[in-house]
């Protein structure tokens, strides 16, 4: 899908546009829901900075490709959109697509902004390039892993399938929960069906099994068995990458995606800039924002204040990701150098552990804040 996003606003004295290009994933396999979100939040503040006069008078304008959860896609899109002259690339959902992205961007020389991606080794080495909005997976996942601590689970299943981002995740998690008594044994959803996996949670004696798995294959299935199995009546599910955000999973699962708890990055209570945007977004998506959204808006509300202090030219911007102050829908947004990771990095946006009420599923619980 290739899609210019038209400016709106005010008539433009010269007419040209400044040009972002926009990675989203908004077919199948990649997480369409995720996109449509982070599209939206996108979209948003491009119309929002235009309706208030653009770059210095000129409109702000969005091309958008999408790139199916596939990393050649999305690097084949970088290479396109700097052939149109962007000013820089924005955006993407999947790790493992963003981690692409980056490196064609870095070898390019055009500057990304990464909003929603989590993989802490988003570039091989540190790069001036790329910068980030999303907390780095060891961050978030700690506290996922103290949340489970905190709630008495030490015996912990991970359902799997073969990713760079999965494994990085289970990493984090047993490197975290070892030193404080926890363990974490690895089933492989590639080899077991749900109900097998079953069989190996009770031998295993597991109280919480986390899905680390893609949305809605094998993530639905597996949750609908361990909820219909009496023998794990008391196991906790969760899923730390965040299925459980989007509509679709509570539509999908009903009453049974309930109580599974998840990270996201919200504050506990949004201030005023981020009431306002929760409001626009929740009419232009016909539901509740993500956290993604907001992920999308306040990606473009950085780039246009970099835009605007430091004009268009790419090597400009990406000098000036350390001198970045922008306030943003979850609070103050800079970046800086964090060790072990290569790009400029927000450390950090807010980080929560929630779950779906399960007498209320339309309604979220914040269960842990980190």
């Amino acid at each position: 899908m290739n899609t210019p996003v038209s400016p709106s606003g005010p008539e433009y004295a010269d007419g040209s546009p400044v040009r972002l290009g926009a990675l989203v994933p908004l077919t199948r396999p990649g997480w369409v829901a995720a996109g449509r979100h982070l599209l939206a939040g996108l979209d948003l503040a491009v119309r929002e900075v235009n309706d208030v006069g653009g770059i210095d008078g000129r409109p702000l304008e969005l091309v958008v490709r999408d790139t199916a959860a596939d990393p050649e896609r999305a690097a084949a899109a970088v290479d396109e959109l700097a052939g149109l002259g962007v000013a820089a690339v924005a955006g993407e959902y999947h790790s493992v697509v963003a981690r692409a992205a980056a490196a064609r961007a870095d070898a390019l020389g055009v500057p990304f902004l990464c909003s929603s991606a989590v993989l802490d080794a988003l570039t091989e080495g540190p790069t001036e390039w790329v910068a980030r909005l999303a907390p780095a997976q060891s961050h978030g996942w700690r506290i996922y892993a103290d949340f489970l601590l905190g709630a008495g689970h030490s015996r912990i299943a991970v359902a799997t399938q073969p990713s760079v981002y999965w494994a990085t995740g289970s990493r984090v998690l047993r490197d975290h929960l070892a030193p404080r008594g926890g363990t974490v044994v690895e089933l492989d959803t590639n080899a077991l069906t749900p109900e097998a996996l079953c069989d190996a949670l009770v031998d295993h004696g597991a109280t919480a099994l986390l899905l680390l798995v893609g949305h809605p294959e094998p993530a639905v299935p597996i949750v609908r068995a361990v909820r219909g199995d009496r023998r794990l009546a008391e196991i906790m599910i969760g899923a730390p990458a965040g299925q459980p955000e989007f509509a679709e999973w509570a539509a999908l699962l009903g009453g049974d995606g309930a109580g599974i708890p998840f990270l996201r990055y919200l504050p506990e209570h949004l201030g005023p800039l981020g009431e306002r945007v929760g409001k626009e977004l929740r009419e232009r998506l016909g539901e509740a924002p993500s956290f993604v959204a907001f992920e999308g808006w306040d990606t473009v509300a950085v780039l246009a204040a970099v835009l605007r202090s430091h004009g268009a030219d790419r090597a400009a911007i990406a000098e000036s990701w350390p001198r970045v102050a922008v306030e943003g829908t979850r609070g103050p947004i800079r970046f800086s150098r964090t060790p072990g990771i290569g790009v400029w990095q927000w450390a950090w946006a807010p980080v929560q552990v929630v779950d779906r009420d399960p007498a209320e599923p339309d309604r979220f619980r914040i269960l842990h804040t980190g």
